[in-house]
């Protein structure tokens, strides 16, 4: 029996195959198509994603084929910039840069070399899920490969299978939302050098026709465009149509068209994400607006959020009941997040001369007051990376520096792995004696050039970020959840655990 079977092996199913993975769980990965994905759907990343493909062991693999741009900017009809986000000033502190556009293809390539890693990870493409039966302590999953009808039975259900997902369907759960009206156009291609001519990411709040333009990885141009009312989509999607509308950004001449296609934005969630002991990840649970690129983030925090709980479960460090945790936080970020792409769409799809002109008339004025203009510049706006419920530090996402260990370098995450983590100045030999918590990593932080201390993991704090975060909190220990939030601050020498595996309120303390 596995332990784990996940459904799809697109990005989202892919990247909880590999967290799986490396925590250890018999896991087997049913994707229907015979190869990856060839056509570059998905297009962009965060830095908090690129943090979750850190704590899969895939970061540099996937950061190295990505592209992070400088700037993006929303202009107007007449091409004229009336707001810019400064993508290079910005550093939320996780480790990377706050936005990443990618090639799909290379991505799913990479995240399949992972797989390869895992002896207890099998993948098995060219196969269709058609039912799922529960059981009091299993679900038995009914496969169809090669024509055959074959049966396996896995403790839990994880299905990552788009927005059709056969896994939700099968368990009888149904989406809420809506879909937009208008129909947009988004042309994929290669640039020949010399070809670009518009070098920025840039939102064209054009009332005429909205559309949006940017260059991506290796050298390819993502653009895409809302279709007017009347127009055909067959005839919007022609070489000569193209043509047309991509002539202002790029050389038609010197673009080699790799995919268009016609689609519709959806604000869909679903009902639940869980039904006894099959979930939903992703686009199977939830559906956004692309205005803040966080369709597939919000997917890939699902897999960082769902993954450890079901390590600890199946190892039996926690009851069933942590897996409740799963929708409980996940659902309000991935709301907000919906709800500020949709508050943003509303901004750059005015459809009226007059609206238009006013909406630009009103940021220029809102943006000569420095504190909204740096606001904008330096996306505030966007929702931060926090669980509900909780005040203060408990329930925000630990900062990721570099730090030195034994002379090297290094990303903080690296040196915690994926487990739990107890870090802090007031974390020593003793601290992990007397720890009665789930398998976790201890490190202890010191100013930098301080140097090793020999009875255990010592991190120097590079440029000082770790020292100053435990001044402003009052505290010398972190307890680090494995999706690296906080679950409990405190002080002294020693730290205990303080219950149940979920965010708690409650200071670890000696």
């Amino acid at each position: 029996m596995y332990e784990a079977v996940v459904i799809g092996c697109g990005p989202v199913g892919a990247l909880t195959a590999n967290l799986l993975g490396v925590r250890g769980v018999r896991t087997l990965v049913v994707e229907r198509s015979a190869e990856p994905h060839g056509q570059p759907r998905a297009f962009s990343c965060d830095d908090e994603a690129l943090r979750i493909f850190q704590q899969a062991g895939l970061r540099e693999e996937v950061e190295r084929d990505t592209y992070p741009p400088r700037r993006a900017e929303y202009v107007n009809a007449r091409g004229r910039v009336f707001a810019e986000i400064a993508l290079d000033e910005i550093d939320f502190g996780l480790g990377a840069k706050p936005l990443h556009f990618f090639d799909q293809p290379r991505l799913e390539a990479a995240l399949r070399r992972g797989l390869a890693r895992f002896p207890h990870v099998t993948l098995r493409t060219n196969t269709e899920v058609t039912g799922l039966t529960g059981h009091d302590d299993h679900v038995t999953v009914t496969l169809r490969e090669d024509g055959r009808a074959t049966e396996v039975d896995t403790r839990y259900v994880l299905g990552a299978d788009g927005a059709r997902s056969t896994t939700r369907v099968a368990a009888g759960i149904a989406l809420r939302g809506a879909s937009d009206t208008e129909r947009w156009l988004a042309v994929s291609g290669d640039v020949q050098p010399g070809g670009t001519r518009v070098d920025a990411t840039r939102f064209v709040c054009d009332w005429r026709r909205p559309a949006f333009v940017s260059p991506g990885a290796f050298g390819t141009h993502r653009l895409e465009f809302m279709l007017l009312d009347g127009e055909d989509p067959e005839a919007m999607t022609s070489p000569a149509a193209i043509r047309r509308l991509v002539a202002p950004y790029v050389d038609p001449d010197r673009f080699a068209v790799t995919r268009a296609v016609v689609y519709a934005f959806h604000h869909l969630v679903a009902d639940r994400w869980r039904d006894g002991r099959v979930f939903l990840l992703g686009d199977a649970a939830h559906q956004m607006p692309p205005f803040l690129g966080q369709g597939l983030c919000s997917g890939l925090r699902d897999a960082a959020n769902l993954t450890w709980r079901l390590a600890q479960v199946l190892r039996g460090d926690a009851e069933d009941a942590l897996l409740d945790g799963y929708e409980a936080e996940r659902r309000p970020h991935a709301e907000e997040m919906a709800l500020t792409s949709v508050r943003l769409g509303r901004v750059f799809l005015v459809r009226n001369r007059v609206a238009a002109a006013a909406r630009d008339v009103a940021l220029r004025a809102v943006q000569a007051v420095p504190r909204v203009r740096r606001a904008i510049r330096h996306f505030e706006f966007k929702p931060r990376p926090a669980l509900p419920g909780h005040r203060g530090t408990v329930g925000t996402m630990f900062p990721q520096p570099d730090v030195a260990v034994e002379g090297r370098r290094v990303p903080l995450d690296d040196v915690l792995g994926a487990e739990f983590a107890v870090v802090g100045p007031g974390v020593d030999a003793v601290t992990a004696l007397t720890w009665r918590g789930p398998v976790a990593r201890f490190a202890r932080v010191v100013p930098a050039g301080s140097g090793a201390a020999g009875d255990i993991t010592t991190v120097e704090d590079v440029d000082g970020t770790l020292c100053a975060w435990f001044a402003a909190h009052g505290a010398d220990v972190v307890v680090l959840r494995p999706d690296r939030f906080v679950h409990a601050v405190g002080t002294g020498p020693a730290v205990s655990w303080t219950g149940s595996a979920e965010a708690s309120g409650e200071a670890a303390r000696r």
